[in-house]
């Protein structure tokens, strides 16, 4: 029951998040209790996870890779590597504000385009679930799914992202940006030469990104069970 409990959490996140997944949820709801008949053991319920995970990572990645879903979002924005973001007063101070403004905004529309290669391989790591990973999943900590996407995904994302940063920063300027703010350093007195592998950074930073999402809706789904559990409830068998 315990299982079934929170895999009905993990539901509602996902009727929390997509207007447009009540149809899915209806069927997740199907197959893990069987409709009226018991469907609790442990392979029913990891396949229920799968599919409330497939819809909850694709709401993720959905949301990091519109447009401004970096460069809005406070808690992902890209800023200015620290090595950079030191001097940042002192550009502004020297007219070079609006280069320091484009330079941002570049790397998170970098960020947000390799984003939405990022959908397949959660399904990838997903399909490849076993039944104890689901089982540790749905009884583990409050990032216990993120924590598996963590480990399972970060070195399939990071050699999907970086290319596809790469070209994005360069279609969109970035290095043209950074030259001119390494321009405009060399006139700050004692300043270094800025250093930086920016394809590095903004893959890193796109990854922490996507995660800290996946995770934000993994804490929601687990803090206020009782809360979810009614609403999923109400909206799949209200009118039932």
């Amino acid at each position: 029951m315990k299982n079934l409990f929170v895999l009905f959490i993990f539901c509602a996140f996902i009727i929390g998040s997509s207007e447009n997944s009540n149809a899915q949820i209806k069927d997740l709801i199907k197959k893990v209790t069987g409709g009226e008949k018991s469907g609790s053991d442990d392979k029913t319920v990891a396949d229920g996870l799968k599919e409330a995970l497939n819809i909850g990572t694709g709401n993720a990645v959905k949301s990091v890779s519109s447009l401004d879903g970096f460069f809005k979002n406070e808690l992902i924005k890209i800023v200015m590597p620290s090595s950079i973001q030191k001097y940042e007063k002192a550009l502004k101070t020297l007219g070079a504000g609006k280069i320091v403004d484009d330079f941002v905004l570049s790397m998170n529309r970098a960020a947000e385009d390799a984003s939405k290669e990022a959908a397949p391989i959660f399904v990838s790591a997903i399909k490849k679930m076993t039944i104890n990973d689901a089982v540790k999943i749905l009884k583990g900590r409050e990032n216990e799914a993120t924590l598996y996407f963590q480990e399972k995904t970060t070195d399939s994302l990071s050699a999907k992202f970086n290319p596809i940063i790469s070209k994005s920063m360069d279609e969109n300027n970035v290095t043209k940006y950074y030259k001119q703010l390494n321009d405009k350093v060399k006139n700050i007195p004692f300043a270094s030469k800025l250093n930086v592998d920016l394809d590095e950074y903004v893959t890193q930073k796109a990854l922490e990104g996507l995660f800290t999402v996946v995770g934000q809706e993994e804490a929601k789904i687990r803090k206020d069970p009782a809360a979810r559990v009614t609403d999923l409830l109400k909206t799949v068998f209200g009118k039932n």
